[in-house]
């Protein structure tokens, strides 16, 4: 039967998102056992936790600190704040008004973090780092920063703003692979300024919601921020929606799956790689959420789940369940139940 997609993030963001509990001396078991994550997946460096889990604990983590930016900031972004923010944005009539809204406000509220509006002929862009009299920003500031804006852009105009290219005023992290799914296939690291472009048209484009949409957003945040609006154009969502539409064990190969999309194989491979994406990488990437999924809200024997989510050995399936996520699927549910 079709599998709906599991969107999932690196353990790495939850070690993140914890640290402004640990500054403060506070357990984490608590919060995480509120977001439904086991505390033991944190001993898995590869390990990943659903959309849904991460959305939950940033709400516990916000509730705990009365801080919805994870005490990255020197003066707290208290509970509310993005309610705020969203409500203050509809009232403009465009997506350049609406920013510049966010960035007053974001002045106002936060005093470590900067963010700049600019715009050519031909790019618009958002540059954020630190203020001028602020404390250097942490990479998971602007990791955060640019998902709440971006996921916000997205939601006023009511389509997803592919961004161009992204950089960052750091080194390249561990878990830069996740960058080119939150931001853009088109990243460069070691930058003067953090910064993400997009089309200069997009600035133009109507705010299209208004209170009772902000109050079906704002029902469903984080959630939707951690996801925003994904370009179901693109060569990579047309190729998972293909795959999720049918059993994993009857998945096509990759120039069955050209023709299907009236394309030659040259054409879709080159697409996936302008995308940064690969027919092998959105395969591994569906399989690892499946598999999660199963072992951690199912019953059913490992070796079931291996052949559920495509593998006819369940040794491979293990293979590549701890290559995916660094530990073996048994270990994974154990950790999930404890």
């Amino acid at each position: 039967m079709p599998q709906p997609e599991k969107d999932s993030v690196s353990i790495s963001f939850v070690h993140e998102a914890l640290e402004g509990l640990r500054a403060r001396g506070i357990g984490a078991g608590e919060v995480l056992a509120t977001a439904g994550i086991p505390e033991g997946l944190l001993e898995a460096d590869q390990a990943r936790v659903s959309a849904e889990r991460f959305s939950a604990l940033w709400l516990a983590v916000a509730a705990v600190l009365d801080d919805e930016f994870f005490g990255l900031d020197a003066r707290r972004m208290k509970v509310g704040t993005f309610a705020t923010l969203t409500y203050f944005t509809i009232g403009a009539k465009t997506l350049r008004g609406a920013l510049q809204r966010a960035i007053r406000l974001f002045d106002i509220v936060l005093d470590d973090t900067r963010i700049g509006l600019g715009e050519d002929a031909a790019h618009a862009w958002l540059d954020l780092g630190p203020s001028a009299a602020g404390r250097p920003l942490r990479p998971f500031a602007h990791e955060t920063l640019l998902v709440l804006l971006h996921g916000l852009m997205c939601w006023l105009i009511g389509r997803r703003i592919p961004i161009i290219q992204a950089d960052f005023a750091y080194a390249r992290p561990a878990r830069w692979r996740e960058y080119s799914v939150m931001y853009s296939p088109q990243l460069r690291f070691d930058q003067p300024q953090t910064r993400i472009r997009f089309d200069v048209e997009f600035l133009d484009a109507p705010v299209a919601q208004d209170e009772r949409g902000a109050r079906e957003f704002l029902h469903e945040a984080p959630y939707n921020i951690v996801l925003k609006y994904k370009d179901t154009h693109s060569w990579s969502a047309r190729v998972r929606q293909v795959l999720r539409d049918e059993d994993p064990q009857a998945w096509p190969a990759f120039d069955d799956l050209a023709q299907r999309l009236g394309a030659t194989v040259s054409v879709l491979r080159r697409g996936l790689e302008r995308e940064g994406s690969s027919f092998r990488a959105i395969k591994d990437a569906l399989r690892r959420d499946m598999a999660i999924e199963r072992l951690s809200h199912s019953s059913l024997p490992v070796p079931a789940i291996a052949q559920a989510v495509g593998f006819t050995e369940p040794s491979a399936f293990h293979r590549a369940f701890k290559q995916w996520t660094g530990v073996r699927p048994g270990e994974y549910r154990r950790r999930h139940a404890a």
